[in-house]
């Protein structure tokens, strides 16, 4: 990022949960500039301030911000660069894909483009080299890249630098999913209290074949899946937000405990690179009994801009072949919005988006 011009930006979907995480990660961001806000016919007209669900107040400088419409056409024409993209799945794909061509760079938290052979699945510290195989684009297409389901990030994260040490036979995760993963306003209070919801439709499918893909080797344009069999199990729970996993990893390989807890605490992939919402480090380890915990640790992550953006894990057993551990992660934050910006840092970082309209 050597350009310290700020970067046009806006954010598609600024009236939904995701879309309010964005804004207030790039409400003061040190390379972009403060976002357009865009909604849906419902939303458009409103001010920020009027549709702020978050427990957070919403930021001083985007709070009596209207919320417009758009069109692609009208925002490519506009001068942004690079749009940040909470449409819900089945709506973002069209309009996603309708930017690139006219010359806008897309990151998106939606799953509409998750499998696409030339887009990046991406988790910067995880497989940054995928951003290799996105498309050759002429000059004016812009770069579309997508972050993972939110269960997904945690759970690659942890599993990355112990992924060598143990060459895992399997992988099995039960993930205990907060209600904001539904989205605003989320699961129905009466199905909720009282209960937990074992099923979250297409929920443990995709986190079954986003962790393959992220975890896979890239040969050339083309990415191998990881052939480890992941087992899934993805449950509702009546917490607010944070994604809390228990995984148990049966491994070939017999490394000492010691060395699998240096692994996570050394990894620190993007040291270095500034990019301004890296977490360092982003893998936490707690060594008390009942951690982590989504109340106590999903804001974990520093610098100060990062929070919410570091996995904490703990509760780590080794059994030989078994590894078990839980890891937490902050669903709207590392594995939503604040996935989608660390993309775009990376990405304008290896001088893959232009910073100017073509």
């Amino acid at each position: 990022m050597s350009d310290d011009r700020p970067i046009p930006s806006a954010i598609l979907g600024a009236s939904g949960y995701i879309g309010q995480h964005f804004a207030r990660l790039l409400a003061d961001h040190p390379r972009f500039e403060s976002p357009l806000l865009l909604a849906s016919e419902r939303s458009v007209g409103r001010r920020l301030a009027e549709v702020w669900q978050l427990a957070e107040p919403p930021p001083p400088t985007l709070e009596t911000r209207v919320l417009r419409s758009f069109t692609a056409a009208r925002l490519a024409r506009s001068g942004v660069r690079v749009v940040f993209s909470a449409l819900p799945s089945g709506t973002a794909g069209p309009v996603e894909s309708e930017l690139v061509r006219r010359g806008v760079s897309v990151f998106s938290n939606a799953a509409d483009h998750r499998m696409d052979r030339t887009v990046p699945l991406l988790v910067p510290e995880v497989n940054a080299d995928h951003l290799a195989i996105a498309a050759k684009r002429g000059r004016r297409r812009g770069l579309l890249v997508t972050n993972p389901n939110c269960s997904a990030t945690g759970l690659v994260l942890a599993l990355a630098p112990v992924g060598e040490l143990l060459a895992p036979r399997s992988i099995h995760v039960s993930t205990y999913q907060s209600l904001s993963g539904a989205g605003y306003p989320g699961v129905p209070s009466l199905a909720i209290a009282d209960n937990v919801v074992p099923f979250i439709r297409e929920e443990e499918e995709k986190l079954q074949r986003e962790t393959a893909r992220i975890l896979g080797t890239r040969k050339g344009s083309r990415i191998d899946p990881l052939p480890t069999p992941v087992l899934a199990h993805c449950v509702r729970v009546a917490t607010r937000e944070g994604h809390l996993e228990s995984v148990t990893v049966e491994a070939t390989r017999r490394p000492s405990l010691s060395s699998i807890e240096e692994a996570w605490r050394s990894f620190d992939p993007l040291a270095g690179l500034g990019l301004p919402t890296a977490p360092h480090p982003p893998i936490e380890l707690r060594a008390e009994a009942d951690r982590p915990q989504p109340l106590r640790d999903r804001w974990a992550g520093s610098p100060f801009r990062a929070r919410g953006m570091a996995a904490v894990v703990g509760r780590i057993r080794w059994e030989p072949p078994y590894l078990r551990f839980f890891v937490l992660s902050h669903n709207a934050v590392r594995g939503g919005a604040g996935a989608s910006v660390l993309n775009a840092e990376l990405a304008f970082a290896r001088g893959l988006v232009p910073m100017v309209g073509g």
